[in-house]
């Protein structure tokens, strides 16, 4: 099963009662900017204003491989994926690095590895398949494994929310992942590949070549798929973007706030966006990607990025980057004092 719960949209009267707490705080009024308008949706989603400073901020990264990568659409081998799974679990990526530094905890889960077995049991507890088909020529999935890869995400949220995570962050890793994402997005979005493939890992003139002609031939199989978001996560895009687009749509679902992260991540809220409409309110976009295709999505959702740093690693690097911001933003309408409070006259 597919289908999710209606979303209901973040707290109307908490977002205004933000608003106005801002006109009252030492300051001229709109003179933070989008500090003003983030601390507000961070009330809205919580319910309260002021709103309460995160405490356990969650990472989860999503791993998959790809039959596309067999197409020379990536710099790196495909079995980078399960080797960098491992360094995720050793706390060596730069995820690690940089949800630490902006208090988030990482969890990294083997969705569609190409590998014998899971570096773990808890790693390898939803895991679908080793690797998804090569969208160029195949289906990435089976009706049955989209269906689970959907319903994998759906849990996952569900586990991180009922072991306290109070704002959560989706990360990719997957050779070759950027070429379903961009078939995703060009799809939902009627662009031509042209406009919207990019340089993924790094690739030469002559990968961007490859990989535009399998996103080309992707996006003409996907056709049949038409507007259908499952049909499309099964025909042209993979188990661990299935997964990540399950764990977006359940995240709203259960009223936790989300940061999302780069081209991969955004496809796949693009999609899960469709699955349980409106969830892109409990959303903000973390950074914006230097893929071609992570703009296009990130209009199509109407979503302004927190941060431009010229980043395309993936992993949810972006969104951890962003991470401080958003808890600047809390800072200043929960703890800055109002004119009352100080004694100044305006």
């Amino acid at each position: 099963m597919t289908g999710f719960d209606a979303v209901a949209p973040p707290d109307a009267e908490a977002a205004a009662a933000a608003r106005t707490r801002h006109d009252q705080l030492t300051k001229p009024p709109g003179s933070l900017g989008r500090l003003e308008d983030l601390g507000s949706w961070v009330a809205a989603c919580q319910g309260v204003c002021p709103p309460r400073q995160f405490e356990r901020p969650r990472v989860v990264v999503f791993a998959g491989d790809h039959g596309v990568a067999a197409a020379g659409v990536s710099a790196y081998p495909p079995q980078v994926t399960a080797q960098m799974v491992a360094n995720f679990d050793a706390g060596g990526a730069a995820i690690n690095v940089l949800a630490d530094a902006a208090g988030a905890t990482v969890r990294v889960v083997d969705i569609a590895v190409d590998c014998a077995a899971p570096l773990s049991e808890p790693i390898g507890a939803h895991k679908i398949r080793r690797g998804s088909g090569n969208i160029a020529v195949e289906d990435a999935l089976t009706d049955e494994e989209v269906t689970a890869a959907v319903g994998a995400g759906r849990r996952i949220a569900d586990e991180e929310v009922d072991s306290g995570a109070d704002l959560l962050i989706a990360g990719d890793m997957g050779i070759g992942n950027t070429t379903p994402a961009t078939t995703l997005v060009a799809a939902i979005t009627d662009t031509e590949p042209v406009a919207v493939v990019g340089r993924g890992t790094g690739i030469d003139d002559a990968g961007w070549i490859r990989k535009t002609a399998a996103v080309r031939d992707a996006l003409y199989r996907s056709r049949r798929a038409g507007t259908d978001p499952v049909a499309l996560l099964r025909v042209c895009g993979g188990a661990d973007l299935a997964a990540m687009a399950g764990f977006c749509a359940q995240a709203a679902v259960r009223r936790s706030p989300l940061l999302l992260d780069g081209l991969v991540v955004t496809a796949a809220a693009l999609v899960a966006d469709r699955l349980a409409p409106g969830a892109r309110q409990w959303w903000q976009a973390g950074h914006r990607s230097t893929e071609p295709a992570h703009a296009a999505a990130l209009r199509a959702l109407d979503l302004e990025p927190i941060v431009d740093l010229r980043m395309r690693l993936g992993e949810g690097t972006g969104a951890a980057v962003a991470l401080p911001v958003v808890r600047a933003a809390v800072a200043a309408l929960a703890s800055m004092a109002t004119f009352d409070e100080a004694g100044i006259t305006p």
